[in-house]
């Protein structure tokens, strides 16, 4: 099997498109239900991950081609807090520098912002793989990043992350032969094994804490030297006469 240069290469081997079914149907189902009127796509202009996304502004960035927007994926030309969606798929562990890509992404997310990434796990058989095989070419060649690990990184940012899943349970068999002998590892991996996919996503919101107001305390007496007297108002209820209907 000849070596993937890119990621997006890699994605159409046998490996790939099982992969990339399953993450299809992760954004396609997620993005539908997340409203707001600006999303961002980092990195794989080839797949749409937004295509059933509701928002009027869906853009692509990243240093690839293909890309509407040309730029680092941790110095991105986008105005802080003017994002309501940001999806990473597979960014962070082809990065070496992850830290500084989910704090951009932190800042140009506005306040419950909206944050999707997809990633390898490295405690599944995908993972078992990558340590014991070789590392040359994609995916193998990325640093994946464990969920405990992640999930402290966006606490420390802010985010809280409300829902996630695991998938592809079939081991990273080469031959397709042997890939579809093994479907059956899908739904049992779901129900019996489920943080051991060899993929997982996460979506996280971004949380801003409330500002509570401290009024000063007035003087009363200054304040009612400074503010002019207001008129008198006459409060005598004049009496009916006889002559006036009831």
């Amino acid at each position: 099997m000849p070596t993937a240069n890119t990621l997006a290469d890699w994605f159409a081997t046998t490996q790939g498109q099982y992969l990339l079914a399953r993450e299809q149907a992760f954004f396609d189902h997620s993005v539908a239900d997340i409203f707001g009127f600006n999303a961002l796509q980092l990195g794989l202009p080839e797949h749409e991950f937004l295509r059933t996304s509701r928002m009027p502004l869906r853009v692509m960035a990243g240093n690839e081609a293909g890309v509407q927007v040309r730029a680092d994926v941790d110095e991105l030309p986008f105005e802080c807090g003017s994002l309501d969606l940001v999806l990473l798929p597979h960014v962070l562990e082809f990065n070496a520098h992850p830290h500084p890509i989910l704090r951009e992404a932190e800042r140009i997310l506005m306040p419950d912002g909206t944050l999707l990434i997809s990633g390898f796990n490295p405690r599944s058989l995908w993972g078992l793989r990558r340590a014991l095989g070789s590392k040359t070419g994609y995916p193998w060649n990325g640093d994946f990043i464990a969920l405990p690990r992640l999930k402290d990184w966006l606490a420390l940012l802010g985010f809280e992350v409300v829902a996630g899943r695991f998938a592809c349970y079939v081991p990273p068999f080469t031959n397709p032969g042997w890939s579809n002998r093994l479907r059956f590892m899908e739904p049992a991996g779901d129900r019996w094994w489920a943080v051991c996919g060899g993929v997982y996503f996460l979506q996280a919101i971004k949380r801003v804490p409330g500002m509570r107001l401290i009024k000063p305390r007035w003087n009363e007496g200054l304040v009612g030297k400074l503010l002019p007297a207001a008129p008198k108002l006459n409060r005598e209820v004049p009496q009916r006469t006889k002559s006036e209907p009831q």
